[in-house]
């Protein structure tokens, strides 16, 4: 065989290995209704193809023309919507009804990222209370096509020496304004994704962290091009770090109502409320009740045989119903709905989040609750879920999230009813795709 004739076969060899390779990596799935997240209306009978994990083309069946042989999934009747992403959430550290810094495993942590992939959620914000091992599993998901929950990490967030908020032996407890620098130049060389602070005295029973330290926070955050996101719960520690420039308000204000300058405020500086978290509020009193998804498989389905049956004993209710605020709760919880309502018709931007991962507060069910309590609160279930995946991923700045467009990650979740109808369709799922991969 001559020279150029044996290279020309070796080409062609190559070029129908390539393409083998590449309908390997091809997925083609059609005639489902799109919800997109960009707020465009849905889209029916629509079809997407999905490249190694990215979306390639996404319109309607069509306009769809693939290469033969790959691989096609028929979706008629159903509905897909970008994944959830939750912006305050907590890995690792819980295990059963028990928090404890010891239970941060790489086993623990993964199985909280699965359990929320297997709701839907495909990514999250984990808010200052991670170890060190974080930035191992963020850097691993970053460098390839991750098969669970993508996430990210506030490192180890700030509190105040003495005063509330985070989890013992990881916080980074600050006294002074000249702790602060040094203290968040570690979290920059750690590369986090945001740096988180509490501003809270838990209703009078602990100090509080002084203004010029929680300033000192921000500022620093911002010379190391770091975003700030804070935990409050008082009107005027809103007031007062949104005039500091703080980037997220990582709960709904729960001890009055909002006011205008409050909004005027957020707007100049903007500031977002990244979450309302109402689903921790509730956490506060609902098993006092029983709650009523004790009884839900879609619940039970995420939560071990044990937590449920002690989570319904006599014994546990009583332990919530005689906490010493136990009274005021359900007022909290009633505050940051009508102030999330109050913000989102004032135009301020606002984003998606549950506090979930501590005792209590489960992973995945909770992001599907939340949902439900917002649209109690007012808002109509398109800007649910557009807060819950496009606006979440333009807080976290990660572009290539959020919505079902061309070359965006192909994190989506088939569901069996439109939650535009009703919220609670968000439940109804048949599939959950993390980098064009089925979870699971």
């Amino acid at each position: 065989m001559l020279a150029p004739e044996r290279s020309r076969i070796a080409c062609l060899a190559a070029l129908l290995v390539g393409a083998s390779a590449l309908h390997a990596e091809v997925k083609v799935l059609k005639g489902f209704t799109l919800i997109d997240g960009s707020g465009r209306p849905p889209l029916a009978n629509a079809a997407m193809v999905i490249d190694a994990g990215r979306i390639v083309w996404v319109g309607p069946v069509a306009q769809l023309k693939v290469p033969a042989g790959v691989e096609t999934i028929d979706l008629a009747g159903k509905y897909v919507m970008p994944g959830i992403i939750n912006l305050h959430g907590h890995l690792g550290n819980t295990i059963g009804l028990t928090q404890d810094a010891k239970f941060f495993t790489r086993e623990n942590v993964e199985k909280n990222l699965d359990t929320y992939a297997s709701y839907g959620v495909t990514a999250m914000l984990s808010m200052g209370t991670d170890q060190d091992l974080i930035f191992e599993i963020r850097d691993r998901q970053r460098a390839g096509r991750p098969s669970t929950t993508r996430v990210f990490t506030a490192g180890q967030g700030f509190i105040f020496k003495g005063g509330y908020g985070g989890i013992a032996g990881v916080n980074q407890g600050v006294s002074s304004v000249a702790e602060v620098e040094p203290a968040v130049a570690v979290q920059a060389r750690k590369k986090v994704d945001m740096i988180k602070l509490w501003m809270d005295d838990e209703l009078g029973r602990l100090p509080k962290m002084p203004y010029p330290i929680s300033k000192a926070i921000i500022d620093a955050a911002h010379r190391h091009h770091l975003r700030a996101a804070a935990h409050i719960f008082y009107l005027q520690d809103a007031k007062q770090l949104t005039e500091y420039g703080v980037d997220g308000l990582a709960h709904s204000v729960r001890d009055k109502p909002i006011d205008q300058a409050l909004i005027e405020s957020m707007k100049k500086h903007g500031t977002w409320q990244l979450a309302a978290t109402l689903s921790r509020e509730a956490s506060m009193f609902v098993y006092a009740g029983p709650a009523p998804f004790l009884t839900d498989p879609f619940f039970m389905r995420g939560v071990s045989p044990v937590v449920v049956e002690t989570l319904r004993t006599p014994a546990y209710r009583e332990s919530i119903s005689s906490g010493a605020h136990f009274r005021e709760y359900p007022a909290f919880l009633e505050t940051a709905k009508r102030n999330l309502k109050t913000l989102v018709d004032a135009g301020v931007k606002y984003g998606f989040g549950t506090d979930s991962g501590p005792p209590g507060r489960f992973p995945g069910y909770f992001e599907h609750w939340e949902m439900e309590l917002m649209v109690e609160a007012g808002l109509t279930p398109a800007e649910v879920l557009t807060a819950a995946t496009r606006n979440a991923a333009e807080f976290l700045g990660a572009n290539d999230l959020g919505t079902l467009e061309r070359s965006k990650w192909a994190d989506l979740i088939v569901l069996d009813r439109n939650p535009l109808d009703d919220i609670r369709n968000t439940r109804t799922i048949d599939a959950v795709y993390i980098a064009g991969n089925r979870v699971k």
